[in-house]
């Protein structure tokens, strides 16, 4: 299988001060990979690095094809195309419905055919089980239902990879359980590797897979 995130002897700095140091990282596609630390600790930065919105201060990096050591800032756009990325506090727009705004998602990322943009959008929604709310706004929907519908905006552009910041951060045990068993179903359907930033080790154990943890600086793995 193909790397999906390689970073060799990589390190983050903010301000000037190294945040990360020595991160070895290799996921294939379609694996599914939890990112645990306390707060503050940098998986954050990690993510933000791996969506180009921080640089790779040292060493070499690649996320889905990008080159991170050559990666300008012009191209960051095109970069987080092909990948897909889930907040813990959902991120939707307010002010337009569910469809609006994955139309608006899938506009800003240079899908032209609105025909095809509404099959598109439709068949996520479906895919995470939330069809029926196409025309609801946000805040008619449970926090659940909005995970869901950011899950299935993070999908729209086919992602070789899912980043979820906390996707289960804001929601309450029995929710939290819904999110991981669609995220882990996605995962298989799609092809897509996801890695996790989380803090529920509960859920690490109901739903194994590789562990990365963040801790003095560095990233190192749990578990083979």
């Amino acid at each position: 299988m193909s790397s999906v995130i390689n970073i060799k002897s990589g390190e983050i700095h903010q301000g000037g001060v190294p945040v990360l140091q020595d991160i070895n990282i290799d996921i294939t596609s379609e694996e599914f990979v939890y990112l645990i630390g306390k707060t503050g600790m940098g998986k954050s930065s990690l993510l933000k690095m791996l969506y180009g919105e921080l640089g790779l201060s040292k060493g070499d990096g690649e996320v889905a094809g990008f080159n991170l050591n050559t990666l300008k800032r012009k191209d960051t756009p095109k970069l987080r195309r092909t990948i897909g990325i889930v907040f813990q506090d959902f991120q939707l727009l307010t002010d337009r419905s569910i469809l609006k705004n994955l139309l608006f998602v899938m506009g800003a990322s240079g899908w032209k055919n609105k025909k095809l943009m509404e099959v598109r959008a439709k068949e996520v929604l479906q895919l995470v089980g939330v069809e029926n709310k196409i025309n609801a706004m946000p805040f008619a929907l449970s926090g659940g239902e909005q995970q869901r519908v950011s899950i299935a905006r993070a999908l729209l552009n086919k992602p070789k990879l899912i980043l979820a910041d906390e996707p289960t951060g804001n929601l309450d045990p029995e929710t939290s359980e819904e999110i991981m068993r669609l995220l882990v179903a996605v995962a298989k359907e799609e092809k897509t590797a996801i890695l996790m930033a989380t803090h529920d080790m509960t859920m690490v154990e109901k739903y194994p897979g590789r562990i990365l943890r963040v801790a003095n600086k560095t990233v190192t793995q749990l578990n083979a």
